[in-house]
């Protein structure tokens, strides 16, 4: 890693990170500010967008202060798939931020069930109301035909430096971009309503789009990365037939699949992974959509104190005692697409204790991210070796060997836990220096720890069938009448 130190912030759901990374030493300065999305019945996920911003303001400024050293470019890293109206001549937000997680616009999706097969054949992304494009269509019918409607990275960058872009893994977020020439697709944009739409440029990961004094010193900003791209980027470089899986709000599973798209057929996204210095590089990802949110709903139930104590309760038992938790809190992501599903814990007794539950959870979260592994396998016609895995959730051991133990492959955790901060820093890097490669941005990768499989492949499988069970039950029972389409099939489940 060589150049000069940069700011890397990395804006998340519930949170914005801020690094100083220099090519010498490191990480040499953090920040953080906390974001807070309101969770309100009916599936509706919404933030203050002001709150966004300040927050990386703030973020940024306490990594600068901490460094003490002169930066020479700044990288952002954005949440994907938010979307707020706002006014392009004063930079005033018009509407709330509907955060991804939000469902509101299953409605839209319903609308356009006929056209779901075209739509994903155009874009690589299947029609779900996780995705921008519903939501930017929601605000259009239903809040407010004034402004622009964009996803958030849009209105963070006009903030900073005035400039009107998104870069091109964002872009492929919203379910507008054509996969195949990465520009703004009319059809799709026809078909969401959105067609005299003003959206913004959109520019390769590393094009420097302007100048910031928002921290401070007058910073250029050289590079824009959609978050799990950017982990994907860190945790990848050096191997690009590495798998990733970040665990967080939720859990992505992302793995590169070369300069052509590579449209999937077991319910993975197929989009942008990264454009830089023109050259695309395209990924297949899958979601689980509640992981940690998961662990805070237990935390809410009182029946654990937080996700420090995942290791100790969880630990307490050698086993769920055969209970199964589904944590469709949120509905079903890749590979089912099942917005309407939703979450279960089968299997309970006067003898369950908090410690099964936990187990439960780690098993529920680990046997989706086997199907999305076993997905990404069969679109790229090789099996996986192992999994690379970052996020804060690494933290537990025993969510970790969980994933190895069903898997059946070493998950290597990641010794530098803000990847997506590390990876946009990269990019940042590369935007302010042409001379540099690739690899000489981007921090070299090592694991801090790999879990190996503990138990036997047929146990696993054991487990796995248990779970898919009650999956395939819960779709069952939700049926056809959602108002959230799904046009895939099970996926390995």
């Amino acid at each position: 890693m060589t150049g000069g130190p940069v700011l890397a912030v990395d804006q998340g759901t519930s949170g914005t990170k801020a690094l100083v990374v220099c090519p010498e030493r490191g990480v040499v300065g953090t920040g953080t500010a906390p974001v807070r999305p309101r969770y309100l019945p009916g599936g509706l996920v919404e933030v203050d967008p002001r709150e966004l911003y300040d927050s990386v303001v703030t973020a940024g400024r306490a990594a600068l202060a901490e460094a003490g050293t002169t930066v020479v470019a700044v990288g952002l890293a954005n949440q994907g798939e938010t979307v707020l109206a706002w006014d392009p001549a004063t930079g005033e937000p018009l509407t709330d931020a509907l955060v991804w997680q939000d469902r509101r616009a299953a409605s839209v999706c319903s609308e356009l069930d006929s056209h779901a097969e075209q739509l994903r054949h155009l874009t690589g992304l299947p029609l779900d109301p996780y995705f921008a494009a519903p939501k930017m269509a929601w605000i259009r019918r239903h809040a407010t035909g004034a402004g622009v409607v964009t996803t958030s990275d849009a209105w963070l960058v006009h903030r900073l430096t005035g400039a009107f872009v998104t870069d091109a893994a964002t872009a492929g977020r919203t379910g507008l971009l054509d996969l195949d020439s990465v520009a703004w697709s009319q059809t799709a944009l026809d078909l969401y309503g959105l067609g005299g739409e003003r959206l913004p440029r959109v520019v390769d990961c590393d094009a420097p789009v302007g100048t910031t004094t928002a921290f401070g010193p007058t910073l250029p900003l050289t590079g824009l990365l959609v978050d799990q791209q950017a982990a994907l980027l860190t945790q990848s470089a050096d191997d690009p037939a590495a798998a990733k899986c970040t665990y967080g709000t939720g859990a992505f599973l992302l793995a590169q699949t070369g300069p052509a798209p590579r449209r999937a057929s077991s319910g993975l996204v197929s989009c942008v992974a990264w454009r830089l210095g023109g050259q695309v590089a395209h990924c297949l990802d899958g979601q689980v959509y509640t992981v940690a949110s998961a662990v805070r709903w237990l935390t809410d139930l009182g029946v654990i104190g937080g996700a420090a104590e995942i290791d100790p309760v969880g630990g307490g038992v050698p086993n769920s005692g055969g209970v199964t938790f589904v944590p469709a809190l949120a509905g079903l992501a890749a590979p089912w697409w099942r917005g309407d599903v939703r979450g279960s814990l089968t299997g309970l007794g006067l003898d369950t204790t908090p410690g099964h539950l936990v187990r439960a959870l780690c098993e529920g979260i680990a046997a989706q991210v086997v199907d999305l592994a076993s997905a990404v396998a069969s679109d790229r016609g090789a099996p996986l070796t192992s999994l690379r895995a970052d996020g804060g959730l690494t933290r537990s051991a025993l969510l970790m060997q969980t994933q190895a133990d069903l898997l059946q492959l070493p998950v290597e955790v990641s010794s530098l836990p803000d990847a997506t901060a590390l990876g946009v820093g990269a990019v940042a890097r590369l935007g302010h220096d042409r001379t540099l490669t690739l690899r000489e941005a981007v921090p070299e990768w090592k694991p801090s720890a790999v879990y190996e499989p503990r138990i036997s492949g047929d146990e696993a499988d054991t487990r796995l069938a248990r779970f898919r069970g009650e999956v395939a039950a819960l779709v069952e029972r939700a049926g056809s009448g959602s108002g959230v389409p799904t046009r895939e099939g099970s996926g390995s489940s």
